[in-house]
């Protein structure tokens, strides 16, 4: 029997029925382009890769703890004791108000402190879930909260700044930049690229994604078919707590220093950029590509109402009310696939 041919008009038809929260977004930023003046310029587009490159970091990590059911609401705040841990290792080494007197480090080996602290807290999360069997919900709401205090006790609720430069150019640097002129690409956009193709790679191309995304579609047929489920969360969780590590690296230069409340509400930010692209909270289905459209897409939408010259206190009204329509509308496209 022949497949009946799908026309262009079906398929852009497709597109906006499955994804009308991105198409509308992308409709009020060409608007907005096209009526306000430098919302199209090379500063607003280094601005939106750094902002996104951030995000899209933690939503990858994020987004393997969706596709298995699961979930992370410590992400935000591994982010933000992370970025205050490597702001702390790489402070100004002559500032007097260093923070701890601890020996100087290089770049990697603060780098390597971060990204084993984060991987920490990952495997504590998935012990929590793969052998207690708490909910992830539970499970990464408990670690959340003790996260946020030890980072508290570590800084004394007090910022950290004063950073080398060698730690703020190697995260804040651009190529090709051309004084009075280009500004250049941000180094930052590398890491996006990196670990956009690692996840791809990684989702795609390995067991373990193979594994992850069984577990997500029916965990006990899982078991069944020989797959150890909780191995398999453990690494999940783990590198979604390398990915916040290196997010909160990023975030304390880029940000001009850290403090407690560096990452707060930054999972929230990730899992809509997931559901927004198309990672379904219930399970077995997400893509890379899909994450990094949605995070794209999220951050345009704080850009909008920049420039829209929103008050920033609506801002949050609105972010929430596309978090629970994309949930909402997750949940529509499952009960009708069923």
């Amino acid at each position: 029997m022949e497949k009946t041919a799908t026309s262009l008009p079906q398929k852009i038809w497709k597109l906006i029925k499955e994804n009308p929260i991105v198409v509308l977004l992308v409709i009020a930023c060409v608007i907005v382009g096209f009526t306000i003046d430098n919302f199209f310029s090379i500063r607003n587009f280094n601005s939106l890769i750094s902002n996104t490159t951030v995000r899209f970091l933690i939503a990858l990590g994020v987004s393997g703890c969706l596709i298995t059911k699961g979930t992370d609401l410590s992400a935000g705040r591994a982010v933000g004791l992370c970025a205050c841990l490597a702001g702390t290792l790489l402070q100004d080494p002559t500032y007097t108000g260093r923070m701890y007197n601890w020996p100087e480090v290089s770049l990697l080996v603060a780098f390597i402190i971060v990204v084993a602290v984060g991987a920490l807290f990952g495997l504590i999360n998935g012990l929590i879930i793969s052998k207690l069997n708490v909910p992830p919900f539970i499970a990464t709401l408990g670690t959340q909260t003790i996260i946020y205090g030890i980072c508290l006790v570590f800084t004394d609720a007090q910022p950290v700044g004063k950073f080398k430069d060698s730690y703020k150019n190697f995260v804040n640097g651009t190529w090709f930049s051309v004084k009075g002129g280009f500004p250049g690409i941000p180094y930052l956009l590398a890491w996006a690229v990196i670990f956009g193709l690692f996840f791809w790679f990684l989702y795609n191309k390995t067991t373990h994604g193979k594994y992850m995304y069984a577990i997500g579609g029916n965990e006990n047929a899982a078991e069944v078919s020989g797959v150890n489920t909780a191995r398999t969360k453990i690494i999940i969780y783990v590198t979604a707590g390398m990915m916040y590590a290196i997010a909160g690296y990023l975030l304390a230069p880029k940000g001009g220093g850290a403090n407690s409340g560096s990452g707060m509400g930054y999972e929230l930010e990730a899992i809509a950029g997931c559901t927004i692209g198309g990672v379904s909270t219930t399970g077995g289905i997400g893509t890379v590509g899909g994450v990094l459209v949605g995070v794209l897409v999220f951050e345009l939408l704080k850009i909008v109402l920049q420039f829209l010259d929103v008050n920033p206190y609506y801002n949050y009204i609105v972010q929430g009310l596309v978090i629970v329509t994309a949930v909402a509308l997750d949940i529509r496209k499952y009960i009708a696939k069923k």
